[in-house]
This record gives structure tokens, sequence and C-alpha cells, in this order.
């Protein structure tokens, strides 16, 4: 039995969902699957997404493909948040970008677990992204084992690489935080700030006594922080990382950090749990 054939076993049977915010490339891309994966269960579609994270959660798909421009989170969010919130020991779902854009380095994908379309999807090229997925999947066995370790490796390194992307156009790194509380606006040095979290469409800045809010979202933020200095370790967390005071590492493989100037503690995603390791 060949991988194409295993892969469209009923016991074996893969589920999908797309998320694309332009209904008539939604429901072409979704006939073009058919046609080239007739196994393939379309488990649903996301027009924005928020949908496509809130999707992808209650039906665990084993593959995603995901529009990089849409409402509300890009596609890198949505898939941010998915790998984040997937349920431990479940294999992450293999995930395809898609875009009519060339800047996200798309010739990066062809090594690793994530693939991506170009828009308009070509029927030749949508072919032969079926025919490696199906082939990842099958190579796992039961939908688990090597995809869950080898294959999910692969997809958090790739979307650690794109998400980490600089976006700044080269400007310098902040060096104060202005914080304004009604009249008053507070200079914040950015070395006195211990981490941000996102609230909704501001940020929260913590620093080791006090507390700002700023009228700004995290991923407006980011792009101003020296990524050397402050480290994601989470979608709505960035630590500076002469902070960190430990790595605790539980029995399932979670992540905790803790701080030097804060009593609380930071929980970090699988997504960049890897950056906590002994050297």
């Amino acid at each position: 039995m060949n991988p194409s054939d295993s892969a469209d076993d009923p016991r074996l049977a893969a589920t999908a969902v797309i998320a694309e915010d332009e209904p008539l490339l939604a429901q072409a891309l979704q006939a073009e699957l058919q046609r080239a994966w007739p196994g393939l269960v379309l488990a649903g579609m996301a027009p924005d997404g928020d949908s496509a994270v809130e999707l992808a959660l209650a039906q665990l798909p084993d593959l995603l493909f995901l529009d990089i421009r849409m409402p509300g989170r890009s596609g890198l969010e949505a898939a941010q948040a998915v790998v984040e919130d997937w349920p431990a020991g479940r294999p992450l779902p293999l995930i395809v970008f898609i875009t009519a854009y060339d800047q996200y380095a798309l010739q990066a994908f062809e090594a690793s677990a994530v693939d991506y379309l170009l828009k308009p999807v070509q029927p030749a090229r949508l072919a032969a992204a079926c025919r490696r997925l199906r082939g990842l999947l099958a190579g796992s066995g039961s939908k688990a084992g090597p995809r869950d370790v080898d294959t999910g490796e692969r997809l958090l390194g790739q979307l650690r690489q794109l998400l980490g992307a600089p976006e700044s156009g080269g400007a310098a790194p902040l060096s104060v935080i202005q914080a304004s509380t009604g009249p008053v606006v507070h200079m914040v040095p950015i070395e006195d700030v211990v981490y941000f979290e996102a609230a909704d469409k501001y940020v929260r800045v913590l620093t080791a006594e006090q507390e700002h809010l700023i009228r700004i979202s995290l991923r407006e933020l980011l792009p101003q922080l020296d990524p050397q200095r402050f480290w994601q370790v989470h979608r709505g967390t960035v630590v500076q990382a002469r902070e960190i005071a430990q790595a605790l590492r539980d029995e399932f493989g979670r992540v905790q950090l803790v701080l030097r100037r804060r009593p609380e503690r930071l929980a970090v995603s699988r997504l960049y749990a890897p950056r906590f390791k002994g050297m």
C-alpha cells in the first residue's frame, strides 16, 4: 500500500478546515480539494482568523488551510493561537498557508512541515501539496507518533521563524515607553520593563513595582522591541530576558518562568518552550 492509499483508508480519513475571507476563493479551493483529494473530509470553513481558531480548536482537524491576509487575526496569528491552545498529546495539524504575496519567504516552506499555496491556486500545485500532506499523514501510522514529534517540531520552528520576522523596516528599538494616565504621561525606560502582556487592544507594561496601560496592540509593539532583549514566550506575553530567573518544566513538558523582580509566574506556550533548554 503506498502512502496516498493509506491516507485515504476510512480508518485514517483526514479532516480539514479552510479559512479564507473571500467566499468565491474559499468555494474554489473546496472544489479543487475534492478533485485532488476525494477522501478528504471538510470539517468546516471560516471567514476570518478568529473564527478559524475557534473552528480548529472545536473540530481538531488534521489539516488547516489558512489565508495569510484575513480580518482579525492573520493566518500566521491564527496558526500561533491554534498551536498554543491545541490539546496536549494530540498531533498538531499540518498547516498550509494561502497567500497572494511573496514577502513571506515562501521558498522556505518547501523543506518544512508547513506548505503554501499562491493565489490563484493552481490545480497542479494543489495536487502536489496534497500528495505531500497525504504522505506525511500516512507516514505517521495512526495519525500520531512521528507526526507529533518530528513534523510537529518542524512546524513549530517554521512558525517561530515567520512570527519573528522583522517588520519595523530597520527602525531603532524603543528606548522609552510613554504611558499616559489622565493628563500625566509616564516616561518608562525600556530597561525597567519586566514584561508586556496583551490586554485586548491595549498592552500592560509591568515594571518591578508599577503597572501601566498603553493604547497599542502587542502585534504593533513587537516590531519596536529589540528581539535579543525581549523574548515572546506566549502570543500575549513578551518578557525581558534578563528578568527571567528560572524556567521550570513540569512532568507534562509545560514551562513556567520565575521572574527576578515580579512575584507572578509566566506560562510559556509550546511554540516558544524550545527556547528554554540548558546549554
